[in-house]
């Protein structure tokens, strides 16, 4: 079977396995922020929608090329034109959203869209997706429900968000349903405003090396 640009994007963000999720209020931390990342072993990120300063601050880390760059908080198709133009590799959204699939299958781009339900999953799965976040994982029964819901579709890989942490994101990757986790522990807006890039570089490092544990 031949692999397509989507496999390949879903196949390093398996490799990396922590998605750093960034809400950033302003670009002008965006270049230390991902020196910060790629420093410390994570050249990716989730750059959510949810202010001003994500489509710009985007299009800036694309322009690197030295990260896997993804948009999160995706919600409709225009969105999707617009960070698609600006470079991303993958789509996250917070829900299933039929819309964003389609687009980002129509410009050939990895699309994640969130699930919570049996409905949605199976849902998703009739689009045509194999992968999908499970948001939010923390308040919808973590792992153990991540598993439940692969029994009945053992073909579909999870990325849970939402409540994940340095102290159970190593649980959830040992899971062989979850190929990646989604987290802001190691990039917070508190971290970022404060300019503790440093800090950031540090826990970018030692979230690598809880993949590395998991994996083994």
């Amino acid at each position: 079977m031949t692999q397509t640009s989507e496999d390949s994007v879903l196949l390093r963000l398996e490799h990396l396995g922590i998605v750093p999720v960034i809400v950033l209020d302003d670009v002008v931390h965006a270049t230390d922020l991902a020196d910060a990342l790629v420093s410390g072993g994570l050249p990716v990120a989730e750059v959510t929608l949810r202010t001003d300063a994500g489509l710009q601050t985007i299009r800036r880390l694309c322009d690197r090329g030295d990260m896997l760059v993804g948009a999160g908080t995706v919600l409709n198709a225009e969105q999707v034109d617009l960070v698609v133009e600006a470079g991303v590799s993958f789509v996250v959204s917070p829900g299933l959203s039929i819309e964003v699939v389609e687009r980002c299958l129509h410009h050939n781009v990895a699309v994640i869209p969130g699930i919570a339900t049996a409905t949605e999953l199976q849902a998703a799965v009739a689009a045509g997706l194999s992968h999908v976040k499970f948001f939010p994982a923390g308040k919808l029964g973590g792992r153990s429900m991540i598993e439940t819901l692969a029994e009945p579709f053992p073909d579909v890989r999870f990325m849970p968000s939402g409540g994940v942490n340095a102290a159970n994101v190593s649980d959830f990757l040992a899971s062989p349903s979850i190929f990646a986790a989604g987290g802001s522990w190691m990039a917070t807006k508190a971290l970022i405003a404060s300019q503790q890039f440093d800090e950031i570089a540090r826990l970018a490092r030692e979230a690598s090396s809880l993949v590395r544990v998991a994996s083994r």
